[in-house]
């Protein structure tokens, strides 16, 4: 993919400006069009993968979704032939709009293309075009939803519908409806689950919080939009520490693939002026995420968006994901929106937080605690509340950074037997610098843990319950990548090899962790030291003198206290 230069003189960290990513976006259109069928309705990649909704879904997927990218880019040349495609597509070849099914969620997509874009496409074609098209996206209001995300696609048909004046009771119910439903999945301070339990990842930027503050702003409803605006803002302050010093997000949760659609959050606090961040932050941010994948294959020969996270890897595929499914990185080009004298474009680059002192920040919500190091820009996400073991390993493990992936050997899990499993997840709280909670394993084994850290070092403490006698126990660490050194050693209860076995009573195994990228980091020994009391208590000191009681009991939790010399 050709970039113009960096210009380090405007931004000293990525060197990304407005061009880099106006040249990005033309680039990946150009790419796409040679895949285009005749009559420009679908789009088929190449591969012989196919979603579990079929090719003739995929190809829409292909066309919604660079339609996507064309509206944000506003390119009026791409918006005339997919102004071909939409004449086609509802004129008998794209798939109806039914019960749960995945033509629901690329007519959200078309719908904001054709709200954003109105003058330049929807205004310009035939009134019949126009009658087809709009029942075809009617059918959206009333096809029942996957009880998550999916609700807030009839609420983004319904916002273009009512605009147009198409279906105004129909488009009005649907936006309602799925606005009350999203209610029952905000947990407050900014953050949602997708759906009924505690399920979070960045579903809650590129879904839950996108469709809501992007209609508020386009019905310009300023009491929706300081509604769901301002749980962005808060979400914002959050969301900013879920990225690399190197630009890389979080290698947690589902739909890795959309990659730079991580992005999007970003560039619409920007956009409607809900933002804790300063400009020069959000560009960075922004740009070092587009720059990471750029730099790491996440562009074939072809020009194509991989199904992958650098190159191919099917490691973070779903059974939904198709051929043009990584394209929702659409999303993250919706900076290209904002005038290029906007001051996100003008301003210099300002370091993002991991590039800043070294951090832990409590995240109440979804009770994790988030570990970030200066020295190396890792940050790393310690997850004691985030659960959906339809897709362990990416939720259930007991860490995860932006410089690893979950392995297929159980990384950051307490093996009790042979079962890794982690499920039943109950938070214990998150402080400062600690985070607890207690899980599941098996058929009557309880996991109490609680993870204590101070710059990249970890404490790790397991209270393992309900098991036979002599079960054997294994803990893990981080999983190994280049460039990152991964260390764990057992503390107590454990042998060199992290395992041990339970006994008559809880049992409770503790172990010192880290991850980090320093090439010559300080041992572990002189940073920490840890031992256990006659009371079962962990006592922990810090290298800068700082020190920590911990207690943790099956029944009744975890209690973390600070302590003094003479404790």
């Amino acid at each position: 993919m050709h970039l113009p230069p960096d210009n380090h003189s405007l931004s000293p960290h990525t060197g990304y400006t407005r061009a880099h990513w106006e040249a990005a976006a033309d680039a990946l259109l150009a790419a796409v069009e040679p895949y285009a069928t005749e009559d420009r309705a679908l789009y088929h990649f190449p591969g012989d993968r196919e979603s579990w909704s079929g090719r003739l879904s995929d190809g829409l997927e292909g066309y919604a979704r660079t339609l996507l990218l064309a509206a944000f880019r506003r390119d009026e040349t791409a918006l005339e032939r997919y102004a071909d495609g939409l004449a086609a597509g509802v004129s008998g070849v794209w798939p109806r709009i039914e019960h749960r099914s995945q033509p629901l969620v690329e007519a959200a997509s078309i719908a904001l293309a054709l709200r954003l874009t109105r003058p330049l496409l929807w205004d310009r074609l035939d009134d019949g075009v126009r009658q087809r098209a709009a029942a075809w996206l009617g059918d959206a209001l009333t096809a029942e939803a996957w009880p998550c995300n999916w609700e807030l696609f009839p609420v983004t048909v319904g916002g273009f519908l009512q605009e147009i004046g198409h279906g105004a009771e129909a488009s009005g119910k649907a936006i309602d409806r799925g606005l009350e439903r999203i209610e029952d999945w905000y947990v407050g301070d900014g953050w949602y689950t997708d759906g009924d339990g505690r399920k979070y990842d960045y579903y809650n930027g590129w879904a839950m919080h996108l469709y809501p503050v992007l209609h508020a702003w386009l019905a310009q409803d300023e009491r929706l939009l300081d509604l769901y605006g301002g749980r962005l803002s808060r979400h914002l302050e959050d969301y900013a520490r879920l990225f690399g010093g190197d630009g890389a997000p979080l290698h947690q949760g589902r739909s890795l693939t959309y990659r730079f659609a991580t992005t999007a959050p970003l560039w619409l606090g920007a956009l409607t002026g809900r933002t804790p961040l300063p400009p020069g932050e959000t560009r960075r941010l922004a740009s070092g995420a587009l720059k990471y994948f750029l730099e790491r294959g996440a562009i074939d020969t072809n020009g194509l968006l991989t199904l992958g996270w650098h190159g191919p890897d099917e490691t973070v595929l779903q059974g939904y994901s198709g051929p043009a499914s990584p394209y929702w990185a659409s999303k993250g080009f919706l900076g290209l929106l904002l005038p290029a004298d906007h001051e996100v474009w003008t301003s210099a680059e300002e370091p993002a937080p991991a590039e800043r002192p070294d951090a832990v920040t409590a995240i109440t919500a979804p009770n994790w605690l988030l570990q970030s190091t200066s020295s190396d820009g890792l940050v790393r996400l310690h997850n004691h509340g985030s659960e959906d073991v339809r897709y362990d390993p990416y939720y259930t493990r007991l860490a995860y950074s932006t410089a690893t992936a979950p392995s297929p050997s159980y990384d950051n899990s307490v093996i009790v037997g042979a079962d890794p499993s982690r499920t039943d997840i109950v938070p214990l709280g998150v402080g400062e610098g600690w985070v607890a909670s207690r899980h599941s394993v098996g058929d009557g084994v309880r996991v109490t843990s609680v993870v204590l850290v101070h710059g990249a070092v970890e404490v790790r403490a397991h209270l393992v319950a309900g098991a036979e006698p002599g079960t054997p126990v294994r803990v893990t660490g981080w999983a190994c990548r280049d460039g990152v050194r991964a260390e764990i050693r057992p503390a107590a209860g454990l042998s060199r090899e992290l395992t041990g076995v339970t006994g008559d009573a809880a049992t409770l195994f503790v172990a010192l962790a880290r991850l980090t990228a320093e090439p010559e980091p300080a041992p572990l020994d002189e940073l920490v030291t840890v031992g256990v009391d006659d009371c079962g208590a962990i006592q922990v000191r810090w290298d800068d003198g700082r020190a920590v009681r911990v207690r943790l009991s099956d029944g009744e939790g975890v209690e973390v206290r600070a302590t003094g010399p003479s404790d």
